[in-house]
């Protein structure tokens, strides 16, 4: 399998959040062909209207590889060089995907079974499409999910409080102030309040974060604003509820309304012998698991300080050793099932 085309492929076709059917179908086809050669079964899990989890199973699957099929916006196609592929997704996680279909052809020529690729929707909105694999589980006993980690395995992952604040005002002329209330002004002061909330640190997780990331309100330069909004995230390392109690704190008396959008824990992860250890800030689906598909890992190639970036883009080095990495993670982790069982 060529899985530097393969990942330009799939980076050429836009697949940002609840757009991902072009890629979907694509994918499909490519693992219907892996179906057809191995004697695999490949089913289409539907997750909401025209949005749709891939799974192939080979026998009963033991481990299961997977990743998602979104992407953040802005889409740009791909480009490549002698070393690197670019484009939105190369890294998240467009390119993994091709290197876990590349280690299940290998994989499968030697004669391994018993595993699975699961392919899943709206990761980096919601998890919606690993929520819905969550309910409909197939006896897998490990999960390796596949998130930009430059090799190395994750011992855990933040995980995310985010919020909608809504501030509510009265329009105005901006001479005469006193007869209006201004929402942008509320949604400061909240804000100001917000962001001095104290925030938890972890000796593993280490600190956790705030971040302030859109802000939108008002009418006019010469009108008193009647609403504001913004949308906040914390990146958690332990519990959710002082941080929820710091925001509804914030917010009393203000007229603004916190409305929590998202809440997902952060994560301990376990370790194979052998694999170069990390620990990282972002969230991923495996929360969203709830361990329905068995025991998580989480590692993959590329680098999460370009992910969601202009210049997004997956090392080949680190591609192609994913195919590998992933191949003998699957030999290990069948032994150690058979051992176990």
């Amino acid at each position: 399998m060529d899985y530097y085309a393969l990942t330009r492929a799939l980076v050429d076709l836009d697949s940002t959040t609840g757009k991902e059917k072009p890629v979907v179908d694509y994918l499909a086809a490519r693992l219907s062909d892996l179906s057809r050669k191995h004697n695999g079964r490949l089913e289409r899990m539907n997750a909401a209207p025209e949005r749709d989890n891939l799974l192939l199973t080979f026998d009963e699957p033991v481990v299961t590889l997977s990743t998602h099929t979104d992407t953040v916006p802005p889409y740009f196609s791909s480009s490549e060089d002698n070393t690197h592929i670019r484009g939105r997704g190369s890294c998240d996680a467009k390119g993994i995907i091709a290197a876990m279909m590349a280690s299940a052809e290998s994989l499968l020529e030697e004669g391994t079974r018993k595993f699975a690729l699961l392919f899943v929707v709206g990761e980096e909105r919601d998890s919606l499409g690993a929520t819905a694999a969550a309910a409909s589980p197939r006896g897998s006993r490990f999960l390796i999910n596949g998130e930009p980690t430059e090799n190395k395995l994750a011992l855990g992952s933040k995980g995310a409080l985010r919020y909608e604040l809504l501030a509510q005002g009265k329009l105005a002329h901006s001479a005469y102030p006193e007869l209006g209330h201004s929402a942008i002004h509320s949604l400061l002061d909240a804000l100001r309040d917000i962001r001095a909330i104290p925030l938890p640190r972890d000796t593993v997780l280490g600190q956790s974060t705030l971040n302030v990331g859109t802000i939108h309100g008002g009418r006019a330069p010469n009108v008193v604003a009647d609403e504001a909004r913004a949308e906040i995230m914390f990146r958690l390392v332990g519990e959710a509820d002082p941080l929820r109690a710091g925001v509804a704190e914030a917010v009393r008396g203000k007229r603004v309304e916190a409305r929590e959008v998202f809440d997902c824990p952060a994560v301990r992860l376990g370790s194979l012998e052998g694999l170069p250890t990390s620990v990282v800030a972002f969230t991923t689906d495996i929360p969203a698991f709830n361990g329905a598909w068995g025991a998580p890992f989480l590692i993959g190639p590329g680098s999460i300080h370009v992910a969601h970036t202009s210049e997004e883009r997956i090392d080949k080095k680190e591609l192609r050793d994913a195919v590998g990495i992933y191949s003998r993670m699957v030999r290990q982790l069948l032994s150690t099932g058979a051992a176990r069982s």
